[in-house]
């Protein structure tokens, strides 16, 4: 490739390219409704499953201030993220649901209506490994990352509820990656924004988890950008304060 400049041929095939993809995507990309997350292999590039879920953001808090020039620097974070993430992905799978990607930062994980049931249970459920982790974090992980001279780790969760599209996309065979499509999947990443630690959840998810867990959540004043369809009010969002105290 030349970097200096951008080729007159390489623009036109380029333009060519995306042309094809277009017409391809457009003439291929097929919604299936479904109850189950795809797993790899199931779709095919340009098609997706429109399914009922919850989704759960975990993000860890100012990842990229931590020192990592020197190779030493480098090394302990590996060995921070390697033992963060082997264990709240166990987690995440243990409660049911789907680790869709690691960002490098963080992770994505979907769970389904079926994992508990109902929709209703998804939020809930969700909502719960979200307060697991964070318990196992502060109780387990971090005191273990001290004890070997590592810094610990903060991290913020954002939950949502609602229907996603789960499509596949990128070029076929040889990188291709699997998305989440619908504002519940923006709204539960945006709520990170600007935050530190917490765990913050979209309205839908309140709706769904016991009437006593109620007492926890506290309303922020930020909006979330979107409005519902009937009334054009507000979406809101909560940041949830309740927290695992001991194993019962």
């Amino acid at each position: 490739m030349i970097l200096d400049r951008l080729e007159a041929a390489y623009w036109s095939l380029q333009n060519e390219r995306v042309r094809s993809i277009f017409e391809r995507v457009t003439r291929d990309s097929i919604l299936n409704l479904g109850r189950v997350i795809p797993q790899d292999g199931d779709l095919t590039q340009g098609t997706g499953r429109r399914l009922d879920l919850s989704v759960l953001f975990i993000d860890i808090v100012s990842s990229s201030k931590r020192p990592s020039e020197t190779l030493d620097e480098q090394l302990a974070v590996l060995k921070t993220y390697d033992i963060f993430f082997t264990e709240m992905i166990r987690i995440a799978e243990e409660y049911g649901g789907t680790v869709e990607k690691n960002t490098g930062d963080g992770l994505m994980v979907y769970f389904p209506d079926n994992c508990g049931g109902s929709i209703s249970k998804s939020g809930h459920t969700a909502l719960a490994c979200a307060l697991t982790i964070f318990y196992t974090l502060q109780g387990c992980v971090n005191p273990l990352l001290a004890s070997h001279c590592l810094a610990p780790i903060s991290i913020r969760a954002g939950l949502d509820q609602g229907s996603v599209t789960i499509a596949q996309i990128g070029a076929a065979r040889r990188f291709g990656s699997r998305v989440a499509i619908g504002t519940t999947a923006n709204v539960a990443c945006k709520m990170l924004e600007g935050t530190g630690e917490g765990i913050f959840i979209g309205e839908n998810i309140t709706r769904h988890i016991p009437a006593e867990w109620h007492q926890w959540c506290i309303i922020k004043n930020a909006e979330t950008g979107y409005l519902y369809a009937q009334g054009r009010a507000p979406y809101r969002y909560f940041e949830f304060i309740g927290r695992w105290t001991r194993p019962l």
